[in-house]
Protein backbone atom coordinates (compact mmCIF):
# COMPACT_ATOMS: atom_id res chain seq x y z
CA UNK A 1 0.00 0.00 0.00
CA UNK A 2 1.16 3.41 -0.79
CA UNK A 3 1.11 6.65 1.33
CA UNK A 4 -1.26 7.91 -1.11
CA UNK A 5 -3.85 4.85 -1.14
CA UNK A 6 -5.75 6.44 1.72
CA UNK A 7 -5.64 10.36 0.22
CA UNK A 8 -9.49 11.07 -0.10
CA UNK A 9 -10.55 11.11 -3.78
CA UNK A 10 -7.58 8.88 -4.83
CA UNK A 11 -8.70 7.79 -8.11
CA UNK A 12 -7.50 4.99 -10.83
CA UNK A 13 -5.53 7.45 -12.18
CA UNK A 14 -3.67 8.21 -9.30
CA UNK A 15 -3.25 4.77 -8.66
CA UNK A 16 -1.84 4.26 -12.28
CA UNK A 17 0.46 6.47 -11.67
CA UNK A 18 1.76 5.68 -8.67
CA UNK A 19 2.36 1.85 -10.50
CA UNK A 20 4.39 3.49 -12.92
CA UNK A 21 6.61 5.12 -10.52
CA UNK A 22 6.68 1.86 -8.69
CA UNK A 23 7.93 0.57 -11.67
CA UNK A 24 10.32 3.48 -12.27
CA UNK A 25 11.91 3.19 -8.43
CA UNK A 26 12.44 -0.94 -8.96
CA UNK A 27 14.25 -0.73 -12.22
CA UNK A 28 16.79 1.81 -10.33
CA UNK A 29 17.03 -0.35 -7.08
CA UNK A 30 17.28 -3.08 -9.53
CA UNK A 31 19.97 -1.00 -11.06
CA UNK A 32 21.67 0.04 -7.91
CA UNK A 33 21.75 -3.68 -6.68
CA UNK A 34 23.11 -5.27 -9.53
CA UNK A 35 26.18 -2.65 -10.13
CA UNK A 36 26.92 -2.78 -6.36
CA UNK A 37 25.97 0.21 -4.89
CA UNK A 38 23.90 -1.76 -2.65
CA UNK A 39 26.34 -4.50 -1.26
CA UNK A 40 24.88 -8.21 -0.41
CA UNK A 41 23.42 -8.39 3.44
CA UNK A 42 23.12 -4.24 2.92
CA UNK A 43 20.08 -2.95 4.56
CA UNK A 44 17.74 -1.13 2.05
CA UNK A 45 17.51 2.98 4.29
CA UNK A 46 14.37 4.01 2.65
CA UNK A 47 14.31 7.38 3.89
CA UNK A 48 17.65 8.06 2.53
CA UNK A 49 16.60 5.92 -0.52
CA UNK A 50 13.30 8.09 -0.82
CA UNK A 51 14.99 11.14 -0.49
CA UNK A 52 17.45 10.82 -3.23
CA UNK A 53 14.96 9.27 -5.85
CA UNK A 54 12.52 12.22 -4.47
CA UNK A 55 10.12 10.13 -3.82
CA UNK A 56 8.01 8.67 -1.04
CA UNK A 57 8.49 5.90 1.11
CA UNK A 58 5.63 4.03 -0.77
CA UNK A 59 7.09 3.77 -3.84
CA UNK A 60 9.92 2.40 -2.35
CA UNK A 61 8.20 -0.61 0.08
CA UNK A 62 6.76 -1.80 -3.10
CA UNK A 63 9.34 -1.79 -5.43
CA UNK A 64 11.37 -3.71 -2.72
CA UNK A 65 8.36 -6.37 -1.98
CA UNK A 66 8.18 -6.71 -5.87
CA UNK A 67 12.04 -7.20 -5.60
CA UNK A 68 11.56 -9.59 -2.92
CA UNK A 69 9.54 -11.94 -5.05
CA UNK A 70 12.01 -12.19 -7.16
CA UNK A 71 15.03 -13.53 -5.26
CA UNK A 72 16.99 -9.93 -5.10
CA UNK A 73 16.02 -8.35 -1.61
CA UNK A 74 14.99 -10.27 1.22
CA UNK A 75 12.50 -9.16 4.34
CA UNK A 76 13.42 -9.30 8.02
CA UNK A 77 10.64 -8.75 10.12
CA UNK A 78 11.10 -5.85 12.39
CA UNK A 79 14.15 -4.88 10.82
CA UNK A 80 13.22 -4.30 6.78
CA UNK A 81 14.48 -5.07 3.73
CA UNK A 82 18.36 -6.32 2.83
CA UNK A 83 19.85 -7.12 -0.24
CA UNK A 84 19.94 -11.01 -0.89
CA UNK A 85 22.93 -12.81 -0.80
CA UNK A 86 22.61 -16.41 -1.87
CA UNK A 87 24.88 -18.99 -0.18
CA UNK A 88 27.53 -20.92 -2.43
CA UNK A 89 24.93 -23.86 -2.63
CA UNK A 90 22.24 -21.98 -3.82
CA UNK A 91 24.24 -20.53 -6.12
CA UNK A 92 25.21 -23.50 -7.44
CA UNK A 93 21.65 -25.33 -7.36
CA UNK A 94 19.92 -22.33 -9.09
CA UNK A 95 22.61 -21.90 -12.27
CA UNK A 96 22.29 -25.55 -12.57
CA UNK A 97 19.20 -25.27 -12.96
CA UNK A 98 19.50 -22.46 -14.93
CA UNK A 99 22.29 -24.01 -17.24
CA UNK A 100 19.19 -26.88 -18.23
CA UNK A 101 16.71 -24.28 -18.84
CA UNK A 102 18.65 -22.31 -21.28
CA UNK A 103 19.84 -24.86 -22.90
CA UNK A 104 16.53 -25.98 -23.87
CA UNK A 105 15.39 -22.55 -24.72
CA UNK A 106 18.42 -22.40 -27.31
CA UNK A 107 17.18 -25.68 -28.56
CA UNK A 108 13.74 -24.37 -28.84
CA UNK A 109 14.84 -20.90 -30.74
CA UNK A 110 16.54 -23.02 -32.85
CA UNK A 111 13.40 -25.20 -33.69
CA UNK A 112 11.04 -21.65 -34.33
CA UNK A 113 13.24 -18.60 -34.48
CA UNK A 114 12.16 -16.39 -37.22
CA UNK A 115 13.91 -14.76 -39.70
CA UNK A 116 13.49 -11.03 -37.55
CA UNK A 117 14.22 -12.60 -34.57
CA UNK A 118 17.34 -13.82 -36.06
CA UNK A 119 18.20 -10.24 -37.59
CA UNK A 120 17.55 -8.72 -33.83
CA UNK A 121 19.84 -11.84 -32.53
CA UNK A 122 22.74 -10.94 -34.52
CA UNK A 123 22.45 -7.08 -34.18
CA UNK A 124 22.51 -7.93 -30.23
CA UNK A 125 25.75 -9.86 -30.41
CA UNK A 126 27.25 -7.28 -33.08
CA UNK A 127 26.82 -4.84 -30.22
CA UNK A 128 28.01 -6.88 -27.57
CA UNK A 129 31.63 -7.35 -29.65
CA UNK A 130 31.97 -3.36 -29.47
CA UNK A 131 31.22 -2.71 -25.51
CA UNK A 132 33.31 -5.77 -24.84
CA UNK A 133 36.53 -3.91 -26.89
CA UNK A 134 35.64 -0.76 -24.89
CA UNK A 135 35.89 -3.05 -21.16
CA UNK A 136 32.76 -1.54 -19.78
CA UNK A 137 30.64 -4.01 -18.02
CA UNK A 138 28.08 -1.41 -17.22
CA UNK A 139 26.92 -1.06 -20.63
CA UNK A 140 27.87 -4.79 -22.02
CA UNK A 141 25.64 -5.91 -18.96
CA UNK A 142 22.22 -4.63 -19.85
CA UNK A 143 22.38 -5.43 -23.78
CA UNK A 144 23.63 -9.32 -22.45
CA UNK A 145 20.27 -9.59 -20.40
CA UNK A 146 18.47 -8.18 -23.53
CA UNK A 147 20.05 -10.89 -25.53
CA UNK A 148 18.83 -13.41 -23.02
CA UNK A 149 15.54 -12.39 -23.01
CA UNK A 150 15.52 -12.10 -26.51
CA UNK A 151 16.29 -15.98 -26.66
CA UNK A 152 14.16 -16.48 -24.74
CA UNK A 153 11.48 -14.95 -26.47
CA UNK A 154 12.13 -16.71 -29.55
CA UNK A 155 12.19 -19.97 -28.36
CA UNK A 156 8.20 -19.47 -28.07
CA UNK A 157 7.62 -21.46 -24.63
CA UNK A 158 6.63 -19.15 -22.68
CA UNK A 159 6.58 -21.35 -19.62
CA UNK A 160 10.19 -22.03 -20.26
CA UNK A 161 10.40 -18.64 -20.46
CA UNK A 162 9.50 -17.60 -17.15
CA UNK A 163 11.15 -19.95 -15.21
CA UNK A 164 14.49 -18.92 -16.90
CA UNK A 165 13.91 -14.79 -16.33
CA UNK A 166 13.40 -16.08 -12.41
CA UNK A 167 16.02 -18.11 -12.23
CA UNK A 168 18.47 -15.38 -13.76
CA UNK A 169 17.11 -12.94 -11.84
CA UNK A 170 18.43 -14.46 -8.58
CA UNK A 171 21.90 -14.41 -9.99
CA UNK A 172 22.29 -10.86 -10.91
CA UNK A 173 24.70 -9.58 -8.46
CA UNK A 174 26.36 -13.08 -9.29
CA UNK A 175 26.43 -12.38 -13.00
CA UNK A 176 27.72 -8.68 -12.68
CA UNK A 177 30.31 -9.82 -10.80
CA UNK A 178 31.96 -12.24 -12.82
CA UNK A 179 31.45 -9.99 -16.10
CA UNK A 180 33.50 -7.15 -13.68
CA UNK A 181 36.16 -9.74 -12.45
CA UNK A 182 38.77 -9.33 -15.55
CA UNK A 183 38.70 -9.87 -19.16
CA UNK A 184 36.21 -12.06 -19.84
CA UNK A 185 33.55 -9.68 -21.84
CA UNK A 186 35.16 -11.22 -25.20
CA UNK A 187 34.96 -14.99 -23.46
CA UNK A 188 31.05 -14.30 -22.07
CA UNK A 189 30.30 -12.72 -26.30
CA UNK A 190 32.13 -15.48 -28.10
CA UNK A 191 29.74 -18.21 -26.27
CA UNK A 192 26.67 -15.92 -27.60
CA UNK A 193 28.04 -15.88 -30.97
CA UNK A 194 28.55 -19.71 -30.61
CA UNK A 195 24.78 -19.61 -29.50
CA UNK A 196 23.54 -17.49 -32.03
CA UNK A 197 25.45 -19.50 -34.77
CA UNK A 198 23.47 -22.00 -34.20
CA UNK A 199 20.40 -20.85 -33.68
CA UNK A 200 20.69 -19.10 -37.21
CA UNK A 201 21.59 -22.01 -38.59
CA UNK A 202 18.21 -23.93 -36.51
CA UNK A 203 20.68 -26.53 -35.62
CA UNK A 204 19.01 -27.49 -31.75
CA UNK A 205 21.78 -30.04 -30.91
CA UNK A 206 24.46 -27.29 -31.30
CA UNK A 207 21.82 -24.65 -29.74
CA UNK A 208 21.11 -27.08 -26.45
CA UNK A 209 25.38 -27.91 -26.27
CA UNK A 210 26.11 -24.22 -26.85
CA UNK A 211 23.38 -22.80 -24.75
CA UNK A 212 24.58 -25.21 -21.60
CA UNK A 213 28.47 -25.02 -21.77
CA UNK A 214 27.70 -20.73 -21.71
CA UNK A 215 25.90 -20.87 -18.63
CA UNK A 216 28.18 -24.01 -16.81
CA UNK A 217 31.13 -21.65 -18.15
CA UNK A 218 29.43 -18.03 -16.39
CA UNK A 219 29.73 -20.67 -13.08
CA UNK A 220 33.43 -21.00 -13.53
CA UNK A 221 33.66 -17.53 -13.97
CA UNK A 222 31.40 -16.46 -10.98
CA UNK A 223 33.38 -18.86 -8.42
CA UNK A 224 36.45 -16.95 -9.98
CA UNK A 225 35.64 -13.92 -9.02
CA UNK A 226 33.61 -14.60 -5.62
CA UNK A 227 36.93 -15.52 -4.58
CA UNK A 228 38.58 -12.26 -5.70
CA UNK A 229 35.57 -10.63 -3.59
CA UNK A 230 36.89 -12.31 -0.50
CA UNK A 231 40.55 -12.03 -1.06
CA UNK A 232 40.33 -8.07 -2.00
CA UNK A 233 36.73 -7.31 0.06
CA UNK A 234 35.28 -3.63 -1.44
CA UNK A 235 36.44 -0.81 1.20
CA UNK A 236 33.85 1.28 3.29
Amino acid sequence: MTDTDNTPGFSPIDFLRTRSLTNVVQTEIERMIVEGEFTPNERINENALAQRLKVSRGPIREACSALAAMGLIQIIPNRGFFVRELSSDEARDVSEARACVFASLAMCAAMRVSDAEIAKLRELVDRMDGLAAAGEVSHYYPVNLQFHSELARASGNARLAQIYLGLARELHIQRYRALASGDVLDVSNAEHRAIFDAVAARDQQRAFAAGYAHIINGMSRTRRAAELVHRHPPEG
